[in-house]
């Protein structure tokens, strides 16, 4: 049940109308990531190049895609990281399921939001790796083929045509093990990263609504806290993130390695790479996560329980 003595309350998972939460969910988490997508697509290749020989920043690479590549550039390898969805459902299910076992345990809102982030990327991300291996080829071709090993052959115009060709790559080259590229840096990326975007969002929305008039809607204070929480782990995990990046697209089988190169090559600045882009991507996705999903929890209650829950 919701949990007492709390400014913002929170729906748990026993509260939902499952069907109705899935079937919004879907749709939710697909308008998400085709809003975000170009920015995602931008931090892989500021992550991935070599110092700046391709791009200066975020709105240099934006720039650079648009007027080369047009406006489907920015779009390499949507259709394939569309599957994601998938990943995303899982995600969400674990979240709630974890939420709620967890809560058997202990009280603690923080607890449960950092238990059962992780739990849910973990699940998320053993998902998405092979997804994400395959759709990062996609996104550096183009303007920024000299960055990735995998180059695609020039008959090939469909989506899916390029795809097949890049899994047939990879396949070649590294087997089937070659999908699961980056693996143990996406967990060390995602799993610190979702564990500490929960807490930190209950954290930030609890002290928006002290600090916020009591007529402000709860949701505007959640919409605030998203993007907030969302800075705050980029910056933690970004270091992460940039040697994912460099692992999965160049084929690189070493984490510590790597990081260690890319310390060499281009100091702790080069940890920061893609930092701007992937705020820039995750706040609005935060924004979008937290007003759409807080909505879908609110139209997913079940009948019963709609006049008894206020906000």
């Amino acid at each position: 049940m919701m949990q007492q003595k709390r400014n913002i309350q929170i729906i748990e998972w026993e509260d939902l109308d499952k069907r109705k939460f899935y079937s919004l969910g879907v749709f939710m988490t697909m308008t998400t990531r085709a809003t975000v997508y170009p920015f995602t697509l931008i931090r892989t290749r500021l992550q991935v190049q070599k110092g700046k020989s391709l791009y200066n920043g975020t709105f240099d690479a934006f720039c650079k895609i648009l007027k080369a590549e047009g406006m489907p550039g920015l779009y390499r390898g949507f259709m394939v990281n569309s599957f994601t969805l998938i990943s995303g459902q899982a995600y969400i299910t674990t979240y709630e399921l974890v939420r709620k076992y967890v809560s058997g345990y202990s009280s603690n809102n923080t607890v449960k939001s950092l238990v059962a982030g992780g739990s849910a990327s973990l699940v998320a991300q053993s998902i998405t790796v092979p997804i994400d291996v395959v759709s990062q080829q996609l996104m550096v071709q183009g303007q920024g083929c000299q960055l990735t090993r995998f180059k695609l052959k020039p008959k090939h115009k469909v989506t899916f045509g390029q795809t097949r060709d890049i899994v047939v790559q990879i396949f070649h080259a590294d087997g089937s093990r070659g999908f699961y590229r980056g693996y143990v840096a996406s967990l060390l990326t995602y799993i610190p990263n979702s564990a500490v975007w929960w807490p930190f969002y209950h954290f930030y929305a609890e002290q928006l609504s002290r600090l916020a008039p009591s007529e402000c809607p709860h949701l505007i204070l959640q919409a605030v806290a998203g993007p907030m929480a969302a800075a705050t782990a980029s910056t933690l995990t970004n270091p992460m993130d940039v040697v994912r990046a460099r692992v999965q697209v160049e084929g690189r089988s070493s984490v510590i390695e790597t990081f260690k190169q890319l310390l060499a090559e281009e100091g702790a600045w080069g940890l920061t790479k893609g930092l701007s882009a992937r705020i820039i991507s995750s706040m609005p996705t935060s924004v979008m996560i937290v007003i759409g999903y807080e909505t879908l929890k609110r139209l997913s209650l079940r009948p019963e329980l709609v006049n008894s829950r206020h906000w």
